[in-house]
């Protein structure tokens, strides 16, 4: 008993000494973004550094420009730099591993942001269901089509998770169309408008009959509206894209294209920082947290340009 006494003396005494315990806190932050010539990316870093600078956070950005080695490059150098997380968009899907693995190797919590690294997860992925929002883009062009027709597929960059999500929920809405015949598939690289207007002259001069696209984002949407706009078919073509892009939003209002999947760019800007702080702190998160994305048509578009999610 006497002991006993002597030990809950000794642990009082040892806590008054020490003091409370103080959990670690976020105050240098890597972000490291795959391509910032892409507006969806551009909005999460603005949303990223807005709440950052709220919780006086630090903010170093680098910018890949869709170079997976180059990008490489940049998380070892923030490494360097002693931040205390790291919010990581992969530039691709070849090196996507790697920065997590040098990351976690030196002890910093990792925050996946659109694109999750296939084999070596960051200790959280934050993105939006594309495979639900994919497969409600699609059935919307496949119903305004008629439910029938020739379809073009413009697929994002090859292997990242957005791109293997958003063809499987298409492939999805597809199985309940049997009259659409899907005539061309074509990957881009970095997801542009340039090659979506490529890509979509190349498929027209093919397949002149077509009479449904699904591309990818917005960006590859918009170059496939031009496009087609050049080429002045006979026939009515639906165009369908993917992101909600704010400068798309505006040419959706307009009747440039179809339909659009509007994702959080806002919410996930700022979950991400919440979550390395709570990462920082020690506190578990959940390893998958995934988004609803909002079908935009240019009924529903206006809410959307006034106040991105």
């Amino acid at each position: 008993m006497k002991i006993a006494r002597t030990m809950l003396a000794s642990a009082a005494l040892l806590g008054l000494t020490l003091g409370p315990v103080h959990a670690a806190e976020l105050k240098k932050l890597g972000l490291a973004v795959a391509n910032l010539q892409a507006n969806f990316f551009n909005q999460i870093k603005q949303s990223v550094e807005a709440e950052a600078k709220k919780r006086g956070i630090e903010v170093i950005t680098v910018d890949a420009k869709g170079d997976g080695p180059t990008q490489v490059n940049q998380i070892q150098d923030l490494l360097t730099q002693k931040i205390d997380a790291l919010i990581y968009i992969p530039a691709g899907a070849a090196a996507a591993t790697v920065p997590v693995k040098l990351a976690k190797n030196a002890g910093i919590p990792v925050v996946n942001v659109d694109r999750n690294a296939d084999g070596a997860p960051g200790d959280t992925f934050l993105a939006t269901d594309s495979v639900a929002s994919a497969k409600a883009v699609c059935d919307y062009i496949l119903k305004e089509a008629g439910g029938k027709g020739k379809m073009v597929i413009i697929h994002g960059q090859k292997g990242t998770t957005p791109e293997v999500d958003r063809s499987k929920g298409c492939g999805e809405s597809l199985k309940a169309y049997p009259d659409v015949k899907v005539v061309a598939e074509q990957f881009s690289n970095i997801w542009s408008q340039d090659e979506g207007f490529q890509i979509m002259q190349n498929m027209l001069q093919a397949n002149p009959d077509v009479s449904i696209v699904f591309a990818q984002a917005d960006g590859l949407a918009l170059g496939a509206a031009q496009a087609i706009k050049v080429a002045n078919p006979s026939q009515k073509i639906v165009v369908g894209g993917f992101d909600g892009d704010t400068a798309a939003l505006e040419a959706l209002s307009k009747g440039v294209f179809n339909v659009t999947a509007t994702q959080q760019t806002q919410k996930m800007g700022r979950d991400a920082v919440e979550n390395a702080a709570k990462l920082v702190a020690g506190e578990k998160v959940p390893p998958v947290q995934l988004m609803d994305a909002t079908l935009t048509t240019k009924e529903n578009v206006a809410g959307f340009i006034a106040n991105h999610p």
